[in-house]
């Protein structure tokens, strides 16, 4: 029997459901498969590198660390190399390997739970490692307009800046070069991605057609909402990342006012069914694995 050793690396991962996600599909495919949580009480170099000794055939790597793990592969796939964000690592060949499937997970679960909205113009909420590829989805789905909004506007111009290159700068990521090139999705022209200061929501939320937080508010341990309620409005989709809670407080204001709401199920799904086919080269059913989120949540 074929057996794969894979890991989480993380701040706040007890709740995560891609262990059970991984491991339950594995069995289907009569893998031997253990997939364990590492809390973030280390330095994510030291992780990997320890990750690396122990024989570990893959990681995820979630919040906070899906930029800073960068510095610390030896290869990034063109995907993780445009956004500045991983995912996914790989183990092959004494070489750790950055992939990101984050941002088609979220693309799918857009185009099966929101088929139809309108993306004419865009705003999101967060331009952390998880905000790159959420971005990049939207701009590949077809967005004519994403409006970026950060705490830290610098961070937002440097996701603008480096989503609206037409292609990865030489010096992108110092520690971290493709080895090859694959064809990447292009956007139909560049620039259509912006950052704005947070003071600038209410009057973006006025004439946008949705708003998608890719902040960790509302996951339990951030309680809330990432903006005022009263800033939404009927007509306005609406759609959150988070999964844990399935509903979360933001979506539950905007189901009240009528709003499409979209949660993170499908992208943590998605986006699990991606790493799963880079950990192991079998191809997951991903109907099997939603059910599966559906029975654990």
């Amino acid at each position: 029997m074929t057996s794969y050793l894979i890991g989480l690396i993380g701040s706040g991962i007890g709740p995560s459901l891609s262990p059970a996600l991984h491991e339950h599909e594995a069995d289907h495919h009569g893998l031997r498969y253990l997939y364990r949580r590492i809390e973030l009480t280390a330095p994510i170099g030291d992780l990997i590198r320890a990750a690396r000794l122990s024989l570990y055939d893959g990681l995820n790597v979630t919040h906070p660390v899906k930029q800073t793990v960068i510095d610390h592969l030896d290869e990034l796939s063109p995907d993780a190399a445009k956004l500045g964000a991983v995912n996914t690592v790989l183990f092959r060949d004494g070489r750790a390997i950055g992939h990101n499937t984050d941002w088609t997970g979220f693309a799918e679960s857009f185009r099966r739970g929101l088929p139809g909205a309108p993306i004419r113009h865009v705003v999101q909420l967060g331009a952390g490692g998880a905000g790159a590829a959420v971005a990049h989805a939207l701009l590949t789905l077809g967005a004519e307009r994403l409006t970026v909004v950060d705490v830290d506007l610098t961070r937002a111009e440097e996701l603008a800046s480096r989503l609206n290159a037409p292609d990865l700068p030489p010096d992108a990521t110092p520690a971290a070069r493709p080895t090859t090139r694959r064809n990447m999705p292009e956007y139909a022209g560049a620039g259509r991605l912006r950052a704005a200061a947070s003071g600038e929501l209410p009057a973006l939320l006025a004439e946008a057609d949705g708003v998608v937080n890719v902040t960790p508010v509302g996951m339990a341990a951030y309680p809330g909402t990432p903006l005022d309620p009263a800033s939404l409005r009927p007509g306005l989709w609406v759609a959150d990342v988070v999964y844990r809670p399935l509903e979360t407080e933001l979506l539950r204001h905007a189901r009240r006012l009528g709003c499409r709401t979209l949660n993170g199920s499908g992208m943590v799904v998605f986006q699990a069914a991606g790493s799963f086919r880079l950990f192991t080269g079998v191809e997951p059913d991903v109907e099997r694995m939603l059910a599966h989120l559906s029975e654990l949540i």
